[in-house]
């Protein structure tokens, strides 16, 4: 009589070192690709002695629809210039600025109208501008 029949041998796969190798081949890949970029277009970016920032003394925004809002107010195209003088000199600052936000649909006929209009005024101008795609 044969008493063993349920103690047979049953075959696994031992798969415990796996996860690790795995995660040091993943490790090993995400910090090779990131040294390896051909695509890199190098650029030397002029650095600041002093980290200062402007002061925004009037915003002028250009939407996706090419309307301009000088702060929160809509203004006319040629009615720019004199109004951006305004708020300029409302502003009472020593070196006033004027920060252009453009959207990314905006012409940039309408952001350049912007900017022509604070350099009429003597104005010192900032252009920021969405290209994010």
């Amino acid at each position: 009589m044969n008493l063993r029949k349920g103690l047979r041998d049953k075959s696994e796969v031992h798969t415990s070192a796996l996860n690790d190798i795995l995660f040091i081949l993943l490790f090993f890949f995400l910090i090779i690709s990131t040294l390896a970029n051909p695509n890199v277009v190098k650029v030397l970016t002029p650095k600041a002695k002093t980290d200062t920032k402007a002061k925004q003394t009037v915003v002028v925004t250009v939407d996706s629809m090419q309307r301009f809002y000088v702060g929160t107010e809509l203004t006319p195209i040629d009615s720019l210039e004199p109004v951006i003088a305004r708020m300029a000199m409302n502003a009472n600052d020593a070196e006033p600025t004027v920060v252009v936000n453009g959207d990314r649909k905006a012409d940039w006929d309408n952001i350049m109208a912007v900017m022509r209009a604070a350099k009429a005024a003597n104005l010192k101008v900032v252009a920021a501008i969405d290209n994010a795609q």
